[in-house]
């Protein structure tokens, strides 16, 4: 990556800062980070991207419901949705790479 590209890249991030976390709350998630042998930092991201994952989840699972209580439904042939659901983890976890469909290469 180059340098400019670096600074780009780093320009969109979002910065949070957390308040009055008590100290065992943060000697817990500090453990929890040194027993996955990341930094706490690398840590939290993980935290935040999975609750962000769950989040789109759940948003998607009652547009879903909406559509099946107006009616709707899927065909027989239609894929199975907890596959599915594994498949979009996956792909946002690894940006989809190595997956035929997922927009990597297989």
């Amino acid at each position: 990556m180059t340098v400019n590209a670096a600074r780009l890249q780093n320009a969109v991030m979002a910065v949070l800062t957390i308040r009055d976390v008590p100290d065992d709350v943060k000697e817990a998630l500090g453990r929890d980070a040194r027993e996955s042998g990341q930094s706490l930092q690398a840590f939290l991201l993980g935290v935040l991207r999975r609750q962000a994952a769950f989040s789109r989840n759940r948003k998607l699972l009652s547009e879903i419901e909406r559509d099946l209580a107006q009616g709707g439904g899927a065909d027989d042939d239609a894929p199975d949705a907890a596959t599915l659901l594994e498949q979009a983890r996956l792909d946002d976890l690894d940006g989809g790479v190595g997956r035929p469909g997922a927009g990597g290469v297989a």
